[in-house]
C-alpha cells in the first residue's frame, strides 16, 4: 500500500512551565501586574470622563473615612477571609473544590434551623450549638463530591459547581415552603433570628472576625505544624508518593475534604447570624467564589490569604462609595473591578507559567502511515 504522511503541527502559541523565580523576581512581577492593572482601570475610567486618580484615591479613603465605613470593610472581609481558608486545605491537596458557595449556603441553613427554632435556648449555648451545625452541613455537602471522587473517580470540579446551585434552590425551597415566615403572607421571607441567635458586637462588629482569626491561628499550625498537613502537602506533590509512603490516600481526602467544607460553613454561619440576622438568599452572595481567586493570589498561605482578603474588602466597600459618590455605576464599579482582578491574576499565573512561540512557521513531525497503522 501506498505511503501516507501526517504531519502534526506545533501550536502557534502554548503554556510552558515557567522556570523557578527567586522571591524578588515573583514580587517584582506582581508589583508590575499590579501597576499595569492600575492603568488599564484608569483608562477605562477616562474614557468615561473620570479622574481615575481621584476615583481611586476615593476607593482607598472610602473604605476607611469613618468607623462605620472601617466596619463595613470588616464586614466585607470575614466571609471572604474564613471560606479563603477553607478552601485552601483541598487545592494544597489538589482537591478542585470549586463549592465552597454552596457550602456556606449549606453551613448557614444548619445554624439557621437552630437559629429559628431553638431560639429559646440560652444564647451562649444556641451560639454555640449554631456554629457546630454549620461546620457539620458545610462538612457534609463537601464530603459528598469528595466521596464520590474516591469510589468512582467523579470530577470534583463540576460536582462541587453543580451542589452551588442546589443548595441556592434549597433555601428558595426553605423561604417559600416549610419555613416561610408566617408574619408575612404577602412576601415570602424566612423570620428574623431573635437576639439569642444573633452574634453579638465587640467594637462595633459582630464576633465573626473574631472567630475568624482563630480560624487563622488554628488553619496555619494545622497545614504547617501537624502531621494531618504534611499528609496534605505530600498528597498534593503526588498521590503515588503518598501511597508508597503508606498513607491512606483515601481517607485523607476524605477528612481534609469535610474540613474544608465546615470551614466554609462557618462564614455561612457568620453571615447569617452577623450580618443578614436571617438566612437569606444572598447569605453566600459570591463570596465562595472570590475566595478563590483570594487563595490562589495568596499561593495558599493563610499569611497571604490575611493581606488579599482585606485588600479585597477594601476594593469592594471602596466601589460601593465611588458609586454614591460620583453616580458611577453598579455595572462600571464590576468592571474596574474585573479589569484589576483581571491583571492581578495574569501577574500570578506568569510567575509559574509563559507563552512560547512557534520557532519556525508550519515545522511539523511527519508520521509515516501504513495501511491505517503507524510504521
Amino acid at each position: 500500500m501506498s505511503e501516507q504522511i501526517q504531519t502534526h503541527k506545533e501550536p502557534l502559541i502554548r503554556v510552558s512551565k515557567r522556570k523557578e523565580l527567586t522571591p524578588r523576581q515573583a514580587t517584582l512581577l506582581k508589583l508590575l501586574s499590579l501597576v499595569l492593572a492600575l492603568i488599564a482601570g484608569g483608562i477605562f475610567l477616562a474614557v468615561l470622563g473620570f479622574n481615575p486618580l481621584v476615583i481611586y484615591a476615593t476607593i482607598v479613603t472610602g473604605a476607611f473615612r469613618s468607623t462605620l465605613a472601617i466596619q463595613g470593610t470588616v464586614k466585607i472581609m470575614i466571609p471572604l477571609f474564613i471560606s479563603a481558608l477553607g478552601v485552601t486545605l483541598a487545592y494544597k491537596m489538589q482537591f478542585w473544590n470549586i463549592g465552597a458557595e454552596g457550602q456556606i449556603i449549606i453551613g448557614a441553613i444548619f445554624a439557621s434551623y437552630f437559629g429559628l427554632f431553638h431560639s429559646n435556648w440560652p444564647r451562649p449555648l444556641l451560639l454555640v450549638v449554631m456554629l457546630i451545625a454549620s461546620m457539620i452541613g458545610g462538612g457534609l455537602w463537601g464530603l459528598l463530591p469528595a466521596i464520590f471522587k474516591n469510589k468512582w473517580n467523579t470530577n470534583e470540579t463540576l460536582f462541587t459547581l453543580m451542589l452551588n446551585y442546589i443548595a441556592l434552590h434549597l433555601i428558595a425551597f426553605l423561604r417559600d415552603g416549610p419555613w416561610r415566615d408566617p408574619a408575612n403572607p404577602g412576601f415570602a421571607k424566612i423570620a428574623t433570628f431573635t437576639e439569642n441567635a444573633i452574634l453579638p458586637k465587640l467594637f462595633g462588629i459582630h464576633i465573626g472576625w473574631v472567630i475568624a482569626l482563630i480560624l487563622f491561628v488554628l488553619v496555619y499550625i494545622y497545614l504547617k505544624y501537624t502531621k494531618h498537613g504534611y499528609e496534605i502537602s505530600v498528597i498534593g506533590g503526588s498521590k503515588a508518593t503518598a501511597n508508597y509512603a503508606g498513607m491512606n490516600v483515601k481517607k485523607i481526602v476524605l477528612r481534609t475534604i469535610f474540613l474544608s467544607g465546615a470551614i466554609c460553613g462557618i462564614a455561612g454561619f457568620s453571615n447569617a447570624a452577623g450580618s443578614d440576622l436571617t438566612l437569606a438568599m444572598g447569605v453566600a452572595g459570591g463570596v465562595g467564589f472570590t475566595a478563590i481567586i483570594v487563595a490562589w493570589l495568596a499561593d495558599l498561605n493563610p499569611v497571604g490569604i490575611l493581606i488579599v482578603s482585606f485588600l479585597f474588602a477594601v476594593l469592594d466597600k471602596g466601589s460601593s462609595v465611588i458609586q454614591s459618590s460620583y453616580g458611577l455605576s453598579t455595572d462600571c464599579s464590576d468592571v474596574l473591578e474585573g479589569i484589576i482582578l483581571f491583571f492581578v491574576i495574569a501577574g500570578g499565573f506568569f510567575v509559574k507559567y509563559r507563552f512560547v512561540l512557534r520557532k519556525k512557521k508550519n515545522v511539523g513531525t511527519p508520521t509515516q502511515v501504513k495501511g491505517g497503522e503507524a510504521a
